[in-house]
């Protein structure tokens, strides 16, 4: 089947595919770095003791996993206008990318957290730590390290997800790639070569995951 591709035609569209790379990573990077703040604050709400906090934090994950992402991004797309709050595209993705995928990062600390023994909460609170510092030095490290497979999985969602933005003419891999399909008549080479460089980005992800859980300390083995 490559042999019927035009890679000349690729090659000359090549700086537009690795402008849309760039935009496509530090994008993504952006919105998880902005859900997982979003998703810790979510599931510390969720488990908090109040009331009000876990109705909220339940209202938040419901109507976030109850609805798909494109409907997400047009409403703020279309509706953050009418209520006269003015943000450019590229934040409009963000916005929409990290609430939804911080949602779902949420609900897979909250799995990890659960499932971290009790006692080793009952002791820090004989210690005298604070919710907030049992959480942080105690719960919220052991949590993520025994979901991090999970969160790649999520990280890894959230990269592809994020070529939904080209639908609001952002200029990230799939939009490179529309591009050469409309302006070449190409479809195959211009979707083939933003699917190889998804797949780059994807073995990035795992590279990481791998390393950082070798590099943990409360890992087994270490």
């Amino acid at each position: 089947m490559l042999r019927y591709f035009n890679f000349r035609v690729i090659w000359q569209y090549m700086p537009l595919f690795l402008k849309g790379l760039w935009a496509t990573c530090w994008i993504s990077g952006i919105s998880i770095f902005f859900a997982l703040i979003l998703g810790i604050i979510a599931c510390g709400m969720r488990l908090s003791g109040r009331r009000f906090l876990q109705k909220l934090a339940g209202i938040y994950i419901e109507s976030i996993r109850s609805t798909p992402l494109l409907a997400q991004l047009y409403f703020f797309y279309f509706g953050l206008p009418n209520l006269h709050i003015y943000i450019n595209e590229v934040e409009t993705g963000i916005l929409a990318l990290a609430l939804n995928s911080g949602a779902y990062i949420a609900e897979i600390i909250r799995a990890g957290i659960i499932s971290i023994p009790s006692g080793q909460t009952e002791a820090a609170t004989a210690y005298g730590l604070s919710y907030f510092q049992r959480m942080r030095y105690i719960i919220l490290p052991q949590a993520i390290g025994v979901t991090i497979p999970a969160l790649l999985g999520q990280f890894i969602v959230l990269v592809k997800d994020s070529s939904l933005v080209s639908l609001i003419s952002v200029l990230e891999l799939t939009r490179a790639a529309q591009r050469l399909a409309s302006e070449r008549f190409m479809p195959a080479e211009g979707f083939f070569t933003a699917a190889a460089f998804y797949l780059l980005i994807y073995y990035v992800l795992k590279y990481l995951s791998n390393w950082w859980q070798n590099h943990l300390i409360f890992m087994e083995g270490k």
